[in-house]
């Protein structure tokens, strides 16, 4: 890839100026050792060499792998502590934590500004690569559209395939493809693995390898599409995970849970702890009904588990058959208080201590409805691949109150299954945020 091979030495280097000269200008006192300073870039190199960090893909955008920015800083930064420690050097635990604030601003601003530079150079026309196509089938749409994004830097020429179109970028027969991509300088050849026959795939490898032309193979996945679909290698038979998430990565796991654990704790500890007995006096003289109330629901992997509440409905027998409507004469008066501002929901944070909920994800149904929608909603049960949630995506964006007709619950699992797919951790701060907003505007819901 044209000038591609300054990048990795330049973004090197300007990383590690710019640790060394604001660790220089702002920590002299700490800086100025020579192991110190040996010991700072060893520990930026080494960690991204363990990361494989500066391995930027053509496709990599400024948010794509941010989190794995953020994974090698936290490293540095442990390891920039640890030198203190190694070293006996004594420092100033608040100064030092202000240093490294500025000094991931800066590695922050470093890296939108290469994004954004590199973004306006492939789109003035440098940094490209020239691309063809072997066969056509419904899957050239979804290459095309890579393709066609300016910032990524493709030259897409056209395809070939054996049947004749009637298309400005039908370049021509398969056969004649091999003289085309040599006279067009074309670099990477993209081929639809089900448009060939098994001697022309053949021919096309030994070509590839033979002329020092990048093949890519694109598997016959019969339009079976998902946004986690990724491929895993079986020895050296790739297969395709159509239901991958996020999640099921150990840094997210475990990173989501330790935040569950962190944040649960504190809610029980700084409101439901003095909130529990005010609210037993006020609902007491109203009804004589337990303060709290429960109910089996579907969480990860379908298995069943009690959902805790405070009760916002008088004692019914339809309490496990019928969501809450708007205006349910069941509703006590404080309980309508309750569902209004979600405060009945805050019981459910024992669930997360325990470990059948999480703070943000898919909320849970009864086990009734779960049946009810596993036949009736198409993927429903996909929602089900990961713990369910206080709040979730679905509840931010306005479909939280009650399930009145199909498109609710339909809407709902499909914000359910993109979460699944796309989860971040920003993203799970952005859905508690919107719904701590949603509560105080106090917007009456079912469940």
């Amino acid at each position: 890839m044209k000038g591609s091979y300054f990048i990795v030495p330049f973004s090197v280097t300007a990383h590690l100026i710019t640790i060394n000269l604001t660790l220089y200008l702002f920590t002299p006192d700490t800086y100025l050792n020579v192991l110190a300073i040996i010991g700072y870039n060893v520990a930026w190199l080494l960690t991204a060499v363990g990361l494989n960090f500066y391995n930027v893909e053509r496709k990599e955008r400024f948010i794509t792998k941010f989190h794995k920015f953020l994974r090698h800083y936290l490293i540095f930064s442990l390891a920039y502590f640890a030198l203190f420690a190694l070293l006996k050097i004594s420092f100033s635990v608040k100064y030092q934590l202000f240093v490294l604030a500025f000094l991931l601003f800066l590695l922050v601003f470093y890296r939108w500004f290469f994004f954004s530079v590199r973004r306006l150079y492939r789109i003035d026309g440098g940094n490209f690569i020239n691309v063809v196509v072997i066969g056509n089938d419904r899957n050239i749409q979804s290459i095309q559209a890579i393709f066609n994004e300016p910032d990524f830097g493709y030259r897409y020429k056209g395809f070939f395939h054996n049947n004749h179109y009637k298309d400005a970028q039908y370049l021509g027969a398969i056969e004649n493809s091999f003289e085309y991509i040599i006279k067009n300088n074309i670099e990477e050849v993209y081929c639809l693995v089900s448009q060939v026959s098994k001697k022309e795939l053949q021919e096309l490898i030994s070509f590839a390898d033979n002329n020092l032309k990048k093949l890519k193979l694109i598997p016959d996945n019969k339009g079976i599409f998902t946004r986690a679909m990724h491929a895993e290698l079986f020895g050296n038979l790739p297969v395709l995970n159509l239901r991958g998430t996020p999640l099921e990565k150990n840094y997210a796991k475990y990173g989501k849970r330790a935040f569950d654990i962190v944040f649960s704790s504190l809610v029980i500890i700084f409101i439901i702890s003095w909130l529990t007995p005010l609210l037993y006096i006020v609902t007491r003289l109203e009804s004589r009904d337990p303060l709290f109330f429960k109910q089996i629901r579907h969480g990860y992997n379908k298995r069943s588990f009690w959902c805790y509440k405070y009760r916002s409905m008088v004692r019914n027998r339809d309490a496990h058959l019928k969501m809450c409507k708007k205006n349910d004469s069941r509703t006590t008066r404080i309980g309508r208080v309750l569902r209004q501002t979600s405060i009945d929901e805050l019981p459910q944070f024992f669930n997360v201590l325990k470990g059948d909920m999480s703070v943000v994800g898919p909320r849970p149904h009864m086990e009734t409805h779960s049946l009810e929608y596993s036949h009736s909603v198409d993927k429903y049960l996909v929602r089900h691949f990961v713990k369910p949630g206080i709040t979730g995506l679905a509840q931010i964006k306005g479909y939280r109150g009650e399930i009145s007709k199909p498109s609710d619950i339909i809407n709902r699992t499909r914000f359910d299954i993109f979460y699944l797919e796309r989860w971040s951790f920003w993203l799970d701060c952005k859905i508690i945020y919107y719904t701590i907003g949603n509560a105080l505007k106090g917007e009456e819901k079912a469940y």
